[in-house]
């Protein structure tokens, strides 16, 4: 720690976002940065703390402290390359993880964390403008062969660490670009596609080859890929969104989120779209029902098409801001009020309504009804729902279901390959993230269901260990 009382002196600074009337008009990202050397003010605050809690409450182990402090001493370069230890792509997850490090650094429980996540954004963008992040092919090969299924961020950091080991690595993944959710599921103004594109061209450089377009089950058959390859890796993500059934669900207006979102990102990087497909909510009345992160995404691309209003409503009780009893420091992950720059952008948010029924005209979503409801523990300790029976209409065009996703789709490849499932429907593993089927093995969202991106990079680098020593 190179200045002790810096966490005293020096208050967190956040670099904030682009002013709202600017913003709303493009897809570029709302965050800004701050200079290098505000940022190496704000690496100093990090404690080195005893017990670095931040350390232990990140899926990948990352070594806070020590990057912090080279930070601050200036040393980029070495800063870098101890966050590269842990973590393949510190880019991505720079920019839209929610930093549990920071949540568990000592620091907020004075509400003042050390701004981690903009930091670790910070190093990684001076490490590529100053060209300090290289391809690292590897000097020799195995002469194995593996087939990574899904270019998410499970598959390529799986397909990273196995081609450094040697292997000879192949990504197949369906869409016509790469880097799954990060490309197709997560907006532009939150994660430019450049970002992906400039790694991209890394791990190619390094020797791991990329079929896109290609769905192994549908475009070649899993029997194909299991005779072609020593070993099988399943990182599909978990792609079964979860569905409600009111009436009037079959409406036309009714989407599910991703269908939105990923299609928005299609448009933006030229990809054709039938003209009938186009979901555009200019000059609409829009409802997202879901209040996580996905839902947020929606209001801001909604926000940016031109949308009449927006409201986001939540089946849960709305959470304290600022602190939760309920979610103690440090070991759990804090329940309590988050706002994103999109809900800043214009929207109406609601919770503790549940959606009745869909109503519309000629086959056309024109309203919704929603219900309010409440929530009471029950003698297990258990929240449990309660109907009030008070009801009401929301105006609506088009409605997005934002409501989470279930477990990987099971029909065609994984069906094909036979692979057990466990009780949620995920790929069933053993601890070293092998499947009921010998030399298939799967990791990320598709093994434990929907996460994080920062634990699906952590699994992809642990499927990938327990692969190489299987080989």
């Amino acid at each position: 720690m190179g200045n002790p009382k810096a966490f005293i002196n020096i208050a967190r600074k956040e670099a904030g976002y682009r002013p709202v009337f600017e913003r709303i008009n493009d897809f570029g990202e709302v965050e800004q940065t701050l200079n290098r050397e505000d940022r190496k003010l704000q690496a100093s605050r990090c404690m080195d703390c005893g017990i670095p809690f931040c350390h232990w409450a990140c899926p990948l182990g990352n070594k806070m402290p020590e990057w912090q402090d080279l930070i601050y001493k200036g040393k980029w370069k070495e800063g870098l390359e101890v966050l590269h230890e842990t973590n393949n792509f510190p880019e991505f997850t720079g920019r839209i993880c929610p930093a549990p490090c920071e949540k568990s650094c000592v620091l907020a429980l004075q509400d003042a964390p050390v701004t981690i996540r903009e930091n670790e954004a910070a190093v990684t963008e001076v490490a590529f403008i100053e060209g300090m992040i290289k391809a690292q092919p590897p000097k020799t090969r195995t002469g194995k062969k593996v087939a990574v299924i899904g270019s998410g961020p499970a598959g390529l950091a799986a397909a990273q660490q196995l081609n450094r080991k040697g292997h000879s690595v192949t990504v197949f993944e369906k869409d016509k670009g790469l880097g799954g959710l990060l490309r197709y599921g997560i907006p532009n103004f939150k994660l430019n596609k450049n970002v992906i594109d400039r790694r991209m061209a890394l791990l190619v450089e390094e020797g791991i080859e990329f079929r896109t377009g290609v769905e192994v089950g549908k475009d070649i058959a899993g029997k194909d890929i299991m005779k072609d390859f020593d070993a099988v890796c399943i990182a599909i993500g978990a792609g079964q969104p979860r569905d409600i059934q009111p009436e009037g669900r079959k409406l036309k207006g009714i989407h599910f989120a991703m269908d939105f979102l990923s299609q928005q990102n299609q448009l933006l990087t030229g990809e054709e779209v039938p003209e009938k497909n186009i979901i555009n909510a200019k000059d609409k009345h829009v409802l997202v029902i879901g209040g996580g992160d996905t839902g947020s995404d929606c209001v801001g691309t909604s926000v940016r098409q031109g949308a009449v209003k927006v409201t986001q409503i939540e089946i849960l009780p709305q959470p304290p801001v600022g602190k939760n009893p309920a979610t103690p420091w440090p070991n759990q992950f804090p329940q309590i009020l988050k706002t994103s720059s999109s809900h800043l952008e214009g929207c109406e948010r609601r919770w503790s309504l549940n959606t009745v029924a869909f109503k519309g005209e000629n086959g056309k979503l024109t309203e919704v009804i929603v219900e309010e409801v409440e929530w009471a523990k029950d003698e297990t300790g258990r929240m449990q729902m309660k109907s009030t029976g008070k009801t009401e209409t929301i105006k609506a065009d088009l409605v997005f279901l934002a409501l989470g996703f279930v477990h990987p789709v099971q029909e065609g490849l994984l069906t094909e390959l036979g692979v057990k499932f466990d009780a949620r429907g995920n790929v069933a593993t053993d601890a070293a993230g092998q499947s009921s089927v010998a030399k298939v093995f799967a990791t990320g969202d598709a093994a434990i269901g929907a996460s994080l991106v920062v634990k699906a990079i952590a699994l992809g680098r642990k499927v990938a260990e327990d692969i190489h020593k299987i080989l």
